[in-house]
């Protein structure tokens, strides 16, 4: 079974059962149970988790020194690890610790710094993949484990629930990461990249980050959209985006246009900027337009456009809706490949 394999793999959780079925339990048992659920999560994932140390040069001839850490996981048993963006970006030289102390030369297949999302390998060698469970399946409150090195301390477990769903989190290149899972299991710097897992030990989410100035405040990645990123770092070395070719902001539209144009949104984006010979500019699209739809849905933030613009179909062609003067006009525009621009 080949790593591509290994990540369109669904294993979705069993339905909870109702409260006629559950039985009282005492205190003791209850807790027990707790401490069994959580003893079985970190045996069954324990073996898979690395920790990762990032080497870099200060120069072009000086030999790397270590730059950081952080938690990665084997999703393959030859050796293909998942991690953040943010723990291995502009790394030189990458080594894994497993959990018996053993160390191996570890190599980056591909980063995608808009989901915080890499691949790297580890070549040498046959370890123990983690299940990539599903994380459609989750429920607030429910029980999930997260392991990782912390501050250097490896192989570290804490437990705690699933606070809310479908949060959305900035990342380095300024793209929303939707579908976030928040959590109070405690993460520190260097749990990043490692596996938020539930009672059954399937993987569920990739730790993240958190937010310093609180607590219990701490986010992973759904593990549903690292198996699509990293699917397509392994099919092309990145992950495949559109892009239009404009710099836009976001502003409120008069509500006498809102009105006028029947529009279901009072916001849109303003075209600032276009890129040279770009889709917008080529499909006939102006500095000063603003956009109020793509592809029959609604735009009202560069976020959305974003989100729209995430779809893997390139070879689609989208009606865009635009607003110049006191016109509403509509465009045809053929996306193509993620560029610097939106």
């Amino acid at each position: 079974m080949n790593a591509l394999e290994f990540l369109s793999q669904d294993k979705s959780l069993e339905p909870v059962p109702s409260s006629k079925e559950m039985i009282p339990l005492d205190d003791q048992h209850l807790l027990d149970s707790y401490s069994n659920a959580v003893i079985r999560a970190s045996e069954a994932i324990g073996p898979s988790v690395v920790n990762i140390d990032v080497f870099k040069r200060k120069s072009p001839y000086a030999d790397p020194e270590k730059a950081g850490s952080g938690s990665g996981f084997f999703f393959t048993p030859d050796g293909f690890l998942l991690t953040n963006s943010h723990v291995v970006h502009g790394a030189d030289e990458l080594e894994v610790t497993l959990l018996d102390g053993e160390k191996h030369a570890a190599r980056l297949i591909g980063e995608d710094p808009d989901s915080d999302l890499a691949v790297m390998k580890v070549d040498s060698g046959h370890f123990q993949p983690a299940t990539l469970g599903s994380s459609q399946a989750l429920r607030v409150g429910q029980l999930v484990v997260a392991v990782g090195n912390p501050l250097g301390f490896q192989a570290t477990v804490t437990a705690g629930v699933v606070s809310a769903l479908g949060r959305s989190l900035r990342s380095r290149s300024s793209r929303l990461i939707d579908n976030i899972i928040q959590t109070d299991a405690a993460l520190n710097p260097g749990n990043s990249g490692g596996p938020l897992v539930n009672s059954r030990g399937e993987v569920v989410g990739v730790n993240t980050a958190t937010i310093l100035s609180a607590q219990g405040l701490c986010f992973a990645i759904a593990i549903d959209t690292a198996k699509r990123v990293a699917s397509q770092i392994l099919q092309y070395g990145r992950v495949r985006r559109k892009y239009i070719g404009i710099g836009g902001q976001n502003i409120d539209l008069p509500r006498r246009l809102v009105r006028h144009f029947d529009l279901t949104n009072d916001k849109g984006v303003l075209i600032v900027g276009l890129e040279e010979k770009g889709p917008a500019q080529q499909a006939g699209l102006k500095e000063g337009d603003v956009i109020v739809e793509f592809g029959e849905k609604p735009v009202s933030t560069l976020d959305d456009l974003h989100r729209l613009l995430s779809d893997e179909k390139l070879e689609t062609i989208p009606q865009l809706k635009v607003i110049r003067r006191s016109e509403k006009l509509h465009f045809r525009i053929a996306p193509g490949e993620s560029k610097p621009f939106v």
